[in-house]
């Protein structure tokens, strides 16, 4: 702990001085799965990319201390070597733990464990004053423990988190439940996460009458006759998938978007043959750095919206009318406990989390990890207007009285 403690003590003297200086800057971590493109690149800079080790597994304690940039892949490796597994997995190998906290990020298991915050323990944070704090559930920073979570680093520089780890076994036994309508893919996901017959539960809409929900149980034990099967050559109804592939099943072409680089290079087809030889390059960590050199993020759409059972099948319908996007993931989630940074409303004449929502009348939550967009007014009616900002108008000439729905944010935010 001698080094990390040394680096937080450097980082937050550089975050001191530029808070004593009123100047602001950015912190650059080393990698980035957002889509959003950076701003502001002339700012200075802290570079805390060096705070990316798996410090300690407690295999006694199941917990793991972990620096914000360790990605899933390295931290799944270093906790396997002790038979543990965090419980939430992020699908994509290079996501960072940080990053899993400061953005909103579920998985095939969040269903029971919730999202990768939830299994979160403990956050060492370096405030916007360069003070160094730890922050839990139960201690004098449990206001900033909670809302951190999915706040995008707006709240402070995340330093270290202790995970929670549950044990690991070699298998995930995969098996597969054909749907034909919306509906029916909706109720087979909410009756397959209802009982404890599943630790992995997600599925994938390829129109509205073909769909596939699939679920997941971790097991040591295999039928002597039953193959293991890779995803490069999976047949079986039944599948065993080593746990580690499993959990990053969607890193080769990043679920189905790996397909748009063949429409960026109109002159390579897409076929078996091309795919096999450009491997290298269709994995998430080369498929981001290739969106953000070419600037491809602004004209595909990538966001993830949460909606209740009741109204998912309304905005599917209307997704499907609109927008005729597929394939589409499907994947339950457990509600975070409120209050969190992000606000949610069952309400449509409320503030609905996106705007198709808000067309739809659909109750939602959207994550801001991807290009998100609002009118100025509808932006602040949902994420809490600030008092400095009251009775400004938006460029349509509304008046932008706001409100003072969360005040705990502005009581977090003055800490």
């Amino acid at each position: 702990m001698g080094t990390h403690n040394k680096a937080v003590a450097s980082i937050a003297r550089e975050v001191a001085g530029f808070f004593t200086r009123g100047q602001p800057f950015r912190i650059f971590h080393g990698s980035t799965n957002s889509t959003r493109p950076r701003h502001n690149a002339s700012q200075p800079v802290i570079d805390i990319s060096a705070l990316s080790n798996v410090l300690h597994v407690d295999q006694k304690a199941q917990t793991a201390l972990v620096e914000p940039n360790v990605p899933m892949d390295k931290l799944v490796e270093a906790t396997l070597a002790h038979r543990l597994i965090p419980p939430v997995v992020m699908e994509f190998p290079g996501i960072t733990a940080g990053g899993g906290v400061a953005g909103t990020s579920g998985e095939s298991s969040s269903f029971r464990h919730g999202f990768f915050n939830s299994i979160v323990e403990e956050v060492e944070m370096v405030l916007g004053n360069g003070e160094v704090v730890t922050a839990k559930r139960n201690n004098e920073h449990a206001d900033l423990f909670r809302g951190a979570a999915g706040a995008m680093g707006s709240l402070g520089l995340t330093t270290l988190l202790k995970i929670k780890l549950m044990p690991a076994k070699t298998y995930v036994a995969l098996a597969y439940h054909r749907t034909t309508s919306v509906a029916e893919a909706v109720a087979r996901i909410r009756a397959e996460t209802e009982g404890d017959q599943n630790d992995y539960v997600d599925g994938i809409l390829y129109s509205k009458d073909h769909g596939a929900i699939i679920t997941g149980k971790l097991t040591d034990d295999k039928p002597a006759e039953t193959p293991v099967q890779t995803f490069s050559h999976a047949c079986a109804v039944t599948d065993y998938i080593p746990l580690a592939e499993y959990l990053f099943r969607y890193d080769r072409g990043g679920f189905w978007v790996g397909a748009g680089a063949f429409d960026y290079f109109k002159f390579v087809p897409l076929n078996s043959l091309t795919r096999w030889f450009l491997d290298d390059l269709l994995h998430t960590r080369m498929l981001y750095r290739a969106l953000h050199a070419s600037s491809s993020s602004v004209p595909y759409m990538v966001q993830d919206i949460a909606f209740p059972y009741d109204t998912a099948e309304q905005f599917i319908d209307y997704a499907a009318a609109e927008l005729g996007t597929w394939p589409l993931w499907l994947c339950p989630l457990k509600r975070s406990a409120m209050p969190t940074f992000h606000p949610v409303t069952a309400d449509p004449d409320d503030a609905p989390a996106a705007a198709a929502a808000e067309d739809t009348g659909a109750s939602a939550g959207a994550a801001l990890y991807a290009h998100t967009y609002y009118p100025e007014r509808q932006f602040w009616d949902i994420y809490d207007q600030p008092p400095a900002r009251t009775g400004t108008s938006d460029r349509e000439g509304h008046d932008d009285t706001g409100g003072e729905r969360r005040t705990w944010y502005h009581a977090l935010r003055e800490k």
